[in-house]
């Protein structure tokens, strides 16, 4: 019996690819919300995102930032992957329809970066975070106990 090499990856580059994955989209998020809360702070996070017409931008501006940092830090490592992912996509959902989608798809304005992310985001969240993560040690490690 062959296994089709093409198609299906081993469950090393599947979870190798996972890691990847995650650790960069982590980092472009991490970084975000750390230039949303470092750099500009509420106040102007609150004041841009009103500006741009966001609603409730004195809740969303903060929210938005603390998600992107914490769930982005939260991808990185793999901890509570799938929350993180769920937090992520929503916020790149509200990004695409309430900034980016008047600018069309391509950057510098449209929806393209924001939209990657969003399927970034969705993906972990649907895949989890693969065996290089500290859901899965964690996981391994209840596993232990319970035995």
């Amino acid at each position: 019996m062959t296994t089709d090499t093409t198609t299906l990856p081993s469950p090393q580059r599947l979870n190798a690819a996972l890691a990847v994955l995650r650790v960069v989209t982590g980092l472009i998020f991490a970084v975000h919300g750390g230039q949303k809360l470092f750099v500009y702070g509420f106040e102007g996070v609150s004041g841009a995102f009103g500006g741009m017409g966001i609603p409730m931008p004195g809740i969303t501006g903060p929210l938005v930032a603390l998600v992107e940092f914490f769930g982005g830090l939260a991808l990185i490592f793999g901890l509570l992957t799938r929350l993180a992912g769920f937090g992520l996509s929503v916020t790149m959902l509200g990004a695409m329809l309430f900034v980016h989608a008047a600018a069309g798809f391509l950057l510098p304005n449209g929806i393209e970066f924001t939209l990657a992310l969003f399927a970034g985001a969705v993906a972990l969240m649907l895949a989890g975070p693969g065996a290089y993560s500290l859901d899965a040690a964690l996981g391994r490690r209840r596993a232990l106990a319970q035995a």
